[in-house]
């Protein structure tokens, strides 16, 4: 029954040693895989040093061409777990915005509460977001409400990028179906995740903004979600959903 932690990077030297090391400290196995868009400052180094001196059997990387977008890295990574019969998969941040202690609170409730995606939720208890501008608290917190208007689902924080899923449900999801690359990304999986019947949990968590590093965000990547979530609920209607068994 391993567990598989999924860590997109780009530039994110002065971060991903010490998540790496934060996350194979905790209390039961987890294994790391890095998927890297060639960070042209040297964090797959860093990872391999890591690999080759402490975590041969633990910690593997993807490294990849270019920044190829949140999505697609998240994707090669699933099609990885399932390859390597991981039973539950992972998404984080490089960055310590997500607690890796937090990744215990996500495994109990697929384990011991029946979810079959358990997400890391922002917005299931008030608003738990640290160090963010007013503005793009409320930014972030609006899109949720309209994406849980727009496509009907009872999910507080749709574009949560800290999630656990059970390999089933991504066996299940046709992961080449899936079109979005950023924001979107979180939103389309969750969404076709519902549509498929699986049971679906929101554990409270404390977002906290990087400290190190630069933010990946754009306002190309809000435009895509805005947008996307609109063609996502007519597409919806036209497409048979494979179904949990």
């Amino acid at each position: 029954m391993e567990r598989l932690v999924i860590i997109p990077t780009y530039n994110e030297k002065e971060n991903v040693e010490s998540i790496i090391r934060a996350v194979m400290t905790l209390p039961i196995d987890f294994h790391v895989l890095i998927i890297d868009d060639g960070s042209p400052d040297g964090t797959a180094a860093i990872v391999k040093e890591l690999m080759a001196s402490e975590f041969s059997e633990r910690l593997f990387i993807i490294e990849r061409a270019g920044k190829q977008g949140l999505g697609t890295a998240y994707i090669t990574g699933f099609k990885w777990a399932i390859e390597h019969e991981y039973d539950y998969i992972f998404e984080m941040d490089a960055d310590f915005s997500h607690n890796p202690q937090d990744l215990l609170k996500l495994y109990d409730a697929c384990v011991n509460e029946g979810a079959d995606l358990a997400i890391g939720s922002r917005y299931i208890t008030g608003v738990n977001v640290v160090n963010w501008p007013m503005g793009r608290v409320l930014m972030s917190y609006c899109a949720s409400m309209y994406v849980r208007t727009v496509l009907g689902v009872n999910i507080r924080d749709t574009t949560a990028g800290f999630v656990c899923y059970r390999r089933q449900v991504l066996e299940t999801i046709e992961l080449d179906k899936i079109r979005f690359k950023g924001y979107a990304f979180q939103i389309e999986m969750k969404f076709t995740a519902y549509k498929c019947g699986f049971k679906i949990k929101e554990v409270p968590i404390i977002f906290i903004n990087r400290i190190l590093g630069t933010s990946k965000m754009s306002g190309g990547i809000f435009s895509e979600a805005l947008w996307g979530v609109v063609r996502l609920k007519i597409s919806s209607w036209f497409r048979k959903y494979p179904q949990k068994k």
